[in-house]
């Protein structure tokens, strides 16, 4: 019983810590996109999808910043895959 509470406990701290992480990334991506540093900003909303691919805010903050580098297509796509994980999501672009 010991050993399931102790995994337990460190469960419920991954996901806090994961939370915490993708804040981050987005914290940063944000920060960078509006200084106009597009890669950079692309760069940390990626990581924050590889940690949390069924968030549709990350996909459309992916694709706001693809569309500024002009890569409408890859654009497009990253907005289609916010309104399938939430369809009624008005945010996407």
């Amino acid at each position: 019983m010991y050993k399931i509470c102790q995994v337990v406990k460190l469960c419920k701290l991954f996901v806090i810590f994961n939370l915490e992480s993708i804040n981050i990334l987005i914290a940063l991506g944000k920060s960078q996109f509006e200084k106009g540093n597009f890669n950079d900003a692309l760069s940390y909303f990626e990581q924050a999808i590889l940690l949390d691919q069924k968030n549709p805010d990350l996909w459309n903050l992916k694709g706001t910043v693809l569309r500024s580098l002009g890569r409408y297509n890859e654009a497009i796509d990253c907005f289609n895959k916010s309104l399938e994980i939430d369809p009624r999501d008005k945010n996407s672009s």
